[in-house]
Order: structure tokens, then sequence, then C-alpha cells
């Protein structure tokens, strides 16, 4: 028989798996269509996970490219949590790694060269203390896509208003 041990996932009750967002590209639903996601790791430095903690970092312009069998997120700013104290050469704009299979590699690329798809980050996050990267497959709306979002929207919050109003 085993006894209980804190530590023990099997038999503690206290385990929670929890995901907690970071930093989100915010117009990413609104710019894309998006149909497909992945979740990849990323390698990052030190400097860069105690920036992403504190809420320091834009996904906005970034994507993701595959050259030489491995992913990369380009575009991506993520700055260092003290710039004084970050090592010497530091670039926040550099190309990162992502840590994907090999076979996700393979789907990702193929996915990438059909026209008209593309590969953006949604949100990087930590996922029990790893830092995980959302991928998304998506396909760029049209200038008439994003207006129609925008009337339905706006539709919407009349709507709910009207019904506010009449309770």
């Amino acid at each position: 028989m085993r006894g209980y041990a804190p530590w023990d996932n099997v038999l503690c009750s206290t385990h929670i798996d929890t995901a907690m967002d970071l930093i989100t590209h915010k117009r990413a639903r609104f710019d894309f269509e998006i149909l497909e996601t992945i979740e990849a790791g990323i390698e990052l430095m030190g400097t860069e996970v105690k920036s992403l903690r504190a809420k320091r970092g834009k996904l906005e312009g970034a994507h993701v490219i595959v050259r030489g069998g491995e992913a990369f997120l380009v575009g991506a700013d993520i700055p260092a949590y003290q710039v004084k104290n970050a090592p010497a050469g530091f670039d926040p704009d550099r190309p990162r790694k992502l840590l994907l299979s090999q076979t996700q590699i393979k789907e990702v690329s193929h996915q990438n060269e059909q026209k008209g798809l593309t590969l953006i980050p949604i949100a990087l996050y930590s996922k029990n203390r790893l830092v995980k990267l959302s991928i998304a497959i998506a396909r760029g709306k049209k200038k008439t896509d994003k207006r129609e979002v925008i009337k339905k929207r706006e539709a919407d919050r009349d709507m709910k208003r009207e019904l506010k109003r009449l309770r």
C-alpha cells in the first residue's frame, strides 16, 4: 500500500493543472479567420520569462516560420526583465525556437505552404511551470469581412441595450 505524499500526483488532491495567459495577440481573431490551433513550447532566456510573467511583451506583427526542419517565432517583442541587467547583445526581437515534434513541424510546414494561410501566435501562457505558445493556422480577413464583424457587434450591443431598457 502506498502512503500519502504531497509530491505524488496520483494521491494528492491539491494538484491543479492551471494555465495562465501571460500575453495575447488581441487583434488575432479580428484580423484573421482561425482554422486550427497548436500548442508549442518555446525556448526563452530567464530574463524573458520574468518579463512575460510581468505581462510585458508584444505578439502583434509576429509570425511563425519553418526553416531547416525547425520552427521559429519571428517578430515577437519580449524585452528583458531588467534592461540594465540583460546579457550583452540581448535582442528583444530575436527569433525564438519553438519546441514541436517532427510530425507537428511537417504539418505546420505543409499548412504554411498553402496559399493564403499563415501561422500566427495567439497567446503566450504558463502551463504548470512551463511557458507555452498557442499557434494558429489562419487565413487573413478582407476589409469587408472586418466591417461585417463590426456591424454585427454593434447590432448585438444595440439589441442588448434595448432589451435592458424595456425591463
